[in-house]
């Protein structure tokens, strides 16, 4: 579960709802300080049990690189409402949100797309499917297929007691205590509690399926002609670091890794990761522009 270490959104950021054919989706919108977007917006995609406040300490450091940044719920993710189907919490049917998203977003435009954890799988649904004009496409603390190791436990966990005992018992039993065991403060548990609540309790379980049992569809991404970019921290517990450098290697992809960072490098080295975001989408944009 990422865990955010703030809440309250630094200059230049706010909540919006971004309006698409499929449907609306919660979103925090990082616009530069001073100036005005100047280069492609970015879109970043949140994880499984995640939700936008996850980007909150890289919006404004991205932006203020001089482009628009969206941070959104996916569908049945905290703010964002999702139906009873199981069928609309795909991989495939959350990648074809993303692409309404980005057409949205982008007016136009080519968008930088990232995705965290099980976030990344859903990218790469979107990115695969052609529906939208992406500039790069960034896999943040992701892997090749289904998560393994301590993530995957928890994972088998929810889809064992979730239908038998529901949200609030996998919040008291599970990771509330967990949350306090780590010093979480106050003000942010009780933004973790609210959040686990709002998830349907649907789109938990197929989503829990989903980043459990996902394809590996390396060979399909890297016959994409995108700049691709693999970041994760040093000490990730998602997929073992090993996995990931070897994915960007089948991927011919960029890769970078974040020190001292687990599996939440945005909120674990803010810094160090935005700026390897905006130099990656920098040079992603000049070979674009210099390519035609």
């Amino acid at each position: 579960m990422s865990t955010p270490r703030f809440l309250t959104l630094p200059p230049g950021v706010s909540s919006e709802q971004i309006e698409t054919p499929l449907g609306s989706f919660a979103a925090l919108e990082a616009l530069p300080v001073s100036g005005i977007p100047e280069r492609w917006p970015a879109l970043l995609v949140p994880g499984f049990t995640g939700s936008k406040e996850d980007f909150i300490s890289v919006l404004q450091t991205l932006a203020q690189a001089g482009r628009r940044v969206i941070a959104v719920d996916m569908r049945g993710q905290y703010e964002t409402p999702g139906p009873d189907d199981p069928a609309a919490y795909t991989c495939g049917a959350l990648g074809a949100d993303v692409d309404a998203i980005a057409a949205a977003v982008g007016q136009g435009e080519p968008v930088h797309l990232m995705g965290h954890s099980f976030g990344g799988l859903v990218a790469r649904e979107a990115a695969l499917n052609g529906a939208a004009r992406f500039a790069s496409l960034t896999l943040m603390s992701s892997g090749p297929a289904g998560i393994i190791g301590p993530r995957e436990k928890m994972g088998r966990v929810m889809l064992a007691e979730l239908p038998e005992y529901g949200l609030d018992y996998l919040w008291s039993n599970r990771l509330e205590p967990e949350a306090l065991k780590a010093g979480v403060p106050d003000d942010i548990v009780a933004f973790l509690r609210k959040r686990l609540l709002s998830n349907h309790p649907t789109g938990l379980m197929a989503m829990a399926h989903e980043v459990l049992g996902a394809t590996d569809r390396c060979d399909e991404l890297a016959l994409c002609d995108l700049d691709l970019l693999v970041l994760y921290g040093e000490h990730d517990d998602g997929w073992p670091p090993p996995l990931q450098a070897e994915m960007a290697r089948r991927l011919d992809a960029e890769c970078v890794v974040v020190p001292g960072a687990l599996h939440s490098p945005a909120v674990e080295a803010p810094e160090t990761t935005a700026a390897a975001l905006t130099r990656f989408w920098n040079a992603a944009e000049s070979r674009l522009l210099q390519h035609g």
